[in-house]
């Protein structure tokens, strides 16, 4: 098999189905914060499209107020039922109760939310755990027991991403004392927001004083590689970087040394999604409350520039 079939496999693996019937189906998107986001955006339309269900998109723009209106509008339409990326974790209840209490089955794309799991049919996410841990080994290993000050740029404030991925990396960095995480903060998982807070970092330590930095994703890890350059600094020489999604600007920082890891996280969240509600319709069956999701460790021993080749044209 060829790395663009692999890749492509991998990214949005479509598999068309003819529904029995349309299905109308309603997509409370956070917004589009970075290029994973965009690109997850067009692969669920994509999906969509192929299986003949008519898509209802609603941007929330990152506000959780407008996710809330989205699914009541959603639930006042009939949709037959509703797909949500959650901008945070908590506040959930009552909306999904409604949902529930409309017989609309409700699927969490990419992120969990804080609540009873009988408010939604399935979750479709990856490890975000394992993401965070996988980027730590990876440091860990690098770093071969020398001394590294570490900083670190958080997701969006109370998201399931921002905390599991800050959980697992220090799981994976755990006993190892020569690893330090000297600075944390919100870049709210933009790449201008990555870049205003790795020059704040770099002001307040010195950028002779940081050996890495991990992102909670590219977006911010790219935002901070200009902030690394405009300082002076070379960017995965003088400060190694290491962060998660996998998108086709991290592939060609790779590719140019100016970035060291990534890890995946792919788009197609909807694929096993409209899988589930689809089997669901059909028969009643009821998926594991957890699909899992693949995700792949990328270093400059993989063929970067082949592969942002691949991703440039799926949507990111």
């Amino acid at each position: 098999m060829t790395l663009k079939n692999v890749l492509l496999a991998s990214a949005i693996a479509f598999a068309p189905v003819a529904a029995a019937a349309e299905m109308t189906i309603g997509f409370s998107q956070i917004g589009s914060e970075s290029g994973w986001r965009a690109a997850e955006t067009t692969v669920t339309k994509q999906e969509a499209e192929a299986r003949g269900i008519d898509l209802k998109f609603a941007d929330a723009q990152q506000k959780q107020e407008n996710q809330i209106k989205a699914i009541r509008s959603f639930i006042a339409q009939g949709v037959d039922a509703i797909l949500i990326a959650p901008v945070v974790a908590t506040g959930w209840d009552e909306v999904l109760e409604e949902a529930q209490d409309a017989e609309i089955p409700v699927v969490l794309l990419d992120r969990t939310v804080d609540a009873d799991k009988s408010l939604y049919l399935t979750a479709v996410t990856s490890d975000l755990v394992h993401e965070g841990k996988v980027a730590g080994e990876w440091l860990v290993n690098e770093m071969n027991g020398e001394d590294c000050r570490i900083v670190e740029l958080q997701g969006t404030t109370g998201s399931s991403p921002a905390i599991d991925r800050k959980t697992g990396f220090e799981q994976g960095i755990a006993g190892h004392d020569n690893l330090e995480i000297v600075r944390s903060q919100t870049g709210d998982f933009t790449r201008s927001q990555g870049k205003v807070v790795m020059e704040s970092f770099l002001k307040a330590e010195g950028g002779e004083n940081i050996c890495a930095l991990y992102a909670h994703n590219d977006d911010m890890a790219v935002g901070a590689i200009q902030a690394i350059k405009e300082a002076g600094l070379n960017p995965g020489t003088d400060i190694k970087i290491v962060a998660i999604d996998a998108v086709p600007d991290a592939h060609l920082a790779i590719a140019n040394g100016e970035m060291n890891a990534t890890i995946e996280l792919t788009p197609n969240m909807a694929g096993p999604a409209l899988d589930a509600l689809e089997a669901y319709f059909a028969d009643g069956t009821e998926p594991a409350k957890w699909i899992q999701t693949e995700s792949k460790l990328f270093t400059s021993a993989d063929d970067n520039q082949a592969i942002y080749e691949v991703k440039k044209d799926l949507g990111y």
